[in-house]
């Protein structure tokens, strides 16, 4: 996995798009997208009344959790978790080595139709997020680099 790792405007835009249409195929409540860090990407859907952020940090230690459990019989990961409330669902995949795809749904959909939607969509955000990587391969500067100390005075207030 690649250190340096910087979304264009672009490459986010077409993150939120792959996710809308995910949001909206599979009839679910809200589709969020984080990186294994707990970073919080996108937020598409029902998410006003949702600590996004707080959900992201949960979902990447689920996840990072569940990794050593998976380890712990003999499994390399699991890649895929879902979990039942009585009225609210989350399912939670892994996209790529990088991303963690969670989408939150209710009685308007089903298990089998999220399932359904998500192998077109991961497919989508994996190229996303690969054409991403190869372009952070490829430009070997900093995107820090183009930051002068007059912009740092700037942003700080500094005259």
């Amino acid at each position: 996995m690649n250190a340096q790792f910087v979304l264009h405007e672009e490459e986010f835009d077409a993150l939120v798009a792959a996710s809308e249409s995910l949001l909206s195929d599979a009839c679910a409540k809200a589709v969020i997208l984080i990186d294994k860090n707990g970073q919080l990407l996108t937020a598409t859907g029902e998410t006003a009344e949702l600590d996004a952020t707080s959900l992201a940090s949960l979902t990447a230690g689920n996840m990072a959790a569940t990794e050593g459990l998976a380890k712990l019989v003999g499994e390399q990961g699991f890649g895929q978790l879902f979990h039942q409330g009585q009225n609210e669902n989350i399912h939670i995949s892994g996209v790529g080595d990088r991303l963690l795809l969670v989408i939150l749904f209710d009685e308007r959909s089903s298990l089998g139709l999220v399932r359904l939607r998500l192998k077109q969509a991961t497919s989508q955000i994996s190229k996303i997020v690969v054409q991403a990587e190869q372009r952070c391969a490829t430009d070997a500067r900093s995107p820090l680099d183009e930051i002068t100390d007059a912009d740092l005075d700037t942003l700080f207030g500094k005259d």
